[in-house]
């Protein structure tokens, strides 16, 4: 599998040859380095580790930097593995940037969403509400949640009020409109979860295998 770690930089809109405006969000991916390559015999799988972003080394504890220092390469801020059917195509302190991806390709991104604090029912879960009349004193309220005597209970799974947003989010299949292997930038079609800056992870998309 294809993957790379990044940040979201933001959106934007393009033309394609036919003249069709496409909105697309810029996001930077890479370069990022091998730091470690497992396999079948040694681990139970077969896997390599990719490291991205740069890191003071006093901001890296002991564990990390004897990791870091058995691959040889520079500490990084955020570490993921991918699955791969050959790791010994991989070495420690290989990098990978975005030349492994190519303009109409599809690919999956992995992002936090925004988080949108403590909200309501109407806002989380699109509940209608009730009369907008003064004297209804029911608007925004999520009405009844329990039952009678029998069984006298919550159901669990009940939609109401609470935390909203700051979600592990995959959206999935989205066209590579553009790649840019010498700033490390790519433009996918459509929309990606979380704010700018926040970290992504893209990777080769499931559903177009």
């Amino acid at each position: 599998m294809k993957a790379l770690l990044g940040k979201k930089l933001g959106m934007t809109q393009v033309f394609a040859e036919d003249d069709r405006l496409i909105p697309v969000t810029v996001v930077e991916v890479g370069p990022c380095v091998v730091t470690q390559v497992k396999t079948k015999e040694n681990d139970g799988y077969s896997a390599i580790q990719i490291g991205y972003g740069d890191i003071e080394d006093n901001k890296v504890n002991k564990p990390l930097k004897g990791h870091f220092a058995k691959a040889k390469v520079a500490p990084k801020r955020y570490l993921a593995e991918i699955k791969v059917e050959e790791p010994v195509e991989f070495k420690p302190g290989d990098e990978l940037t975005a030349e492994i991806f190519a303009a109409g390709e599809r690919a999956d991104v992995v992002g936090v969403s925004k988080g949108k604090g403590y909200q309501g029912v109407m806002k989380r879960h699109g509940f209608g509400g009730g009369p907008g009349g003064h004297g209804s004193h029911f608007h925004r309220a999520p009405g009844s949640i329990g039952m009678a005597a029998t069984p006298s209970r919550v159901p669990k799974g009940r939609r109401m009020a609470g935390h909203m947003g700051s979600d592990r989010v995959t959206s999935m299949n989205l066209e590579i409109v553009k790649v840019d292997p010498e700033q490390n930038i790519m433009l996918l079609k459509g929309a990606v979860p979380g704010a700018k800056g926040s970290l992504i992870m893209v990777k080769e998309s499931k559903k177009a295998r």
